[in-house]
């Protein structure tokens, strides 16, 4: 297989093959910032995602029976690839994304390390357990086995990073992959994918579908719906992640959803203020806000609140937005002209019912400067709307207890952070919050390759990384061997 590193076009990935869609269209991705084209890309029908999907059923039972230690390499070489073509990797991120170098980089080094880290449980993945039988002489014992082919839908906010929660660990265990790329980002994707099959991966194993942003609910139905695919993962909003998951149901099919947020990051009266409001800025502005668990919620004990976020907005206004490409650029542009809409509407709704507007709240061409809000209250919308922006929204509460309630009041459960010096104070408080995640004296914004990654409520349901996300794409079996005594049944010779 042949693998250039430069295409006029973004071409699918079936079977090995670099091929055109089957009806021959493509579509243009734009660059956030100058508007300008970004890339272009093979824009696939229904009938490439039956070809991509029929490739994986193929491929898998050959990959599932090779042996652990050739997963292995051919993942551990993948991170190496990966890291080899960082610079050009972050490149593409910046023009299909508009994230900075220093985005791009955290994204590729993730998928490294996911990628690794995957590697390293190849045989970990597809352990079992001895059962103990009541039948006399019975061996009796449950496996983790593959399950066949796994559906991967990645964003475009992190769009390296996240091939990390699905990619690597289906391939781990012996599963094979159709992954769909983001709409706004196909040669990121594109470029993960000359890596992984530089990696030595069989014909078949990986497959990447693009497609057109109108195209994308067919696209999607044709995947789910395809006989071979048995689990789908999907990173995106609550508001796609519920229509997979009907359809997934519909075909009897699992979900791995991993969906909005609105992570609380609750600052008590005696918590270290600087180190607060560090961690609150970096939660709340990085990657421009675009972020499923960045900080959206600032729930400040009442008596230090005032200080609070008169110091995130000290803070908030020195931080530089612009030009991605320039090294000096600390935040570049939301996703698009939508994202400006909506940010506005959300600060005009919250100054309008009585907020404070301490810093931004205003866009600059394609940005949206990183904005603090205080005096938020439950009846505004960005007390309940996830912004994906820069916004940090500061609700004042009376003590832990009502903190707690606050970050509770919420259709969301990812990410959470308490800042405290009473660690037993904040252990209890972690135990009650509604989250899959909950940092203390850290930021909602953090990821790990062995940790359990997920939400709770709208945030979607399923784990990605760790051992908990090698067994979403495993299936456990019974398996009994019986003694040299047989049983007898009440019905026999």
């Amino acid at each position: 297989m042949t693998v250039t590193s430069e295409k006029a076009v973004q071409d699918l990935l079936i079977d090995g093959t670099w091929r055109k869609a089957a009806n021959a269209h493509t579509y243009t991705a734009h660059d956030p910032f100058t508007g300008e084209v970004a890339s272009r890309a093979a824009a696939a029908v229904p009938a490439d995602v039956v070809r991509a999907a029929d490739a994986a059923e193929r491929a898998f039972p050959p990959w599932a029976a090779s042996p652990p230690a050739e997963r292995r390499r051919v993942l551990w070489t993948a991170a190496g690839n990966i890291e080899a073509r960082a610079e050009e990797i972050s490149a593409a991120i910046t023009t299909e994304m508009g994230g900075p170098a220093a985005w791009g980089h955290y994204n590729t080094t993730a998928l490294a390390e996911k990628f690794r880290h995957a590697a390293s449980a190849v045989h970990e993945g597809l352990t079992g357990e001895l059962i103990p039988s009541e039948v006399p002489g019975r061996t009796s014992f449950a496996v983790r086995r593959p399950v066949g082919v796994v559906a991967c839908l990645i964003p475009w906010n992190a769009p390296a990073l996240l091939v990390g929660n699905s990619v690597p660990y289906a391939l781990a265990v012996g599963d094979t992959v159709v992954m769909k790329a983001a709409e706004q980002t196909p040669r990121t994707h594109g470029l993960v994918a000359e890596c992984l099959i530089e990696a030595g991966l069989p014909d078949g194993v990986y497959n990447l579908v693009t497609n057109a942003p109108e195209d994308a609910p067919e696209v999607v139905a044709a995947l789910i719906a395809h006989q071979a695919v048995r689990r789908v993962h999907f990173t995106g909003s609550t508001r796609v992640g519920r229509i997979i998951a009907q359809q997934a149901a519909a075909h009897m099919k699992r979900a791995i959803l991993e969906l909005g947020g609105k992570a609380p990051l609750l600052v008590l009266a005696d918590a270290d203020l600087g180190q607060a409001v560090s961690a609150a800025a970096f939660g709340a502005f990085a990657n421009s806000g675009q972020g499923c668990v960045s900080t959206e919620r600032i729930i400040v004990d009442r008596t230090v609140a005032e200080a609070f976020a008169l110091r995130l907005a000290a803070l908030a206004a020195n931080v530089t937005c612009g030009d991605p490409r320039d090294p000096h650029t600390a935040l570049g542009p939301v996703v698009g002209p939508a994202a400006i809409t909506r940010l506005s509407g959300l600060v005009q709704d919250a100054v309008v019912a009585g907020a404070r507007l301490l810093a931004g709240g205003t866009a600059e061409g394609p940005c949206f400067t990183p904005t603090v809000l205080a005096d938020v209250t439950p009846a505004m919308r960005v007390y309940r709307e996830e912004s994906f922006g820069p916004v940090a929204a500061v609700v004042a509460a009376d003590g832990p207890e009502e903190a707690l309630r606050m970050a509770n009041d919420s259709d969301y459960g990812l990410s959470s952070a308490i800042f405290t010096r009473n660690i037993p104070l904040a252990l209890d408080l972690a135990r009650r919050i509604d989250a899959g995640m909950c940092h203390i004296n850290g930021t909602t914004l953090d990821d790990e390759p062995q940790i359990p990654f997920g939400g709770v409520k709208n945030s979607g349901y399923g784990r990605s990384g760790g051992h908990a996300g090698l067994e979403e794409f495993t299936e456990l079996q019974w398996i009994t061997i019986e003694g040299p005594e047989p049983p007898r049944y009440p019905i026999s010779e």
